[in-house]
């Protein structure tokens, strides 16, 4: 489990957080195989490594769309579910916002809070 506050007084901050609850949540889905399956997609079709997701979510939330089809939005809901968690915060949908707002959202404060 990564602790956001070591990780901020490390200097490895909000991206080394998301990158790690991005990881775990895909590997808790989808397995080891399943996730590389997914970042080679990523990177061969989208030109987007996982180091790179929380800078541009947009791009991973349609990525993720055009590999999983309905199922992005579940495995984007657990991800978003698993970082408000470990951020001590109640994860709750708001109508109109999709997983790239939640991500520049938490990152804006976790950034601010660095």
């Amino acid at each position: 489990m990564f602790d956001m506050i070591n990780a901020v007084e490390k200097g490895e901050g909000w991206n080394a957080f998301f990158v790690e609850v991005v990881d775990e949540t895909l590997k808790q889905i989808l397995k080891e195989d399943g996730a590389k399956v997914i970042y080679e997609f990523l990177e061969n079709h989208s030109c987007l490594k996982l180091e790179e997701i929380s800078d541009k979510p947009e791009v991973f939330s349609a990525s993720l769309e055009m590999l999983m089809a309905s199922a992005a939005r579940v495995i984007e809901q657990m991800i978003l579910k698993k970082l408000y968690s470990e951020l001590g915060l109640k994860f709750e949908e708001k109508k109109g916002c999709g997983f790239p707002d939640y991500i520049k959202e938490l990152r804006k404060s976790a950034v601010d809070k660095e």
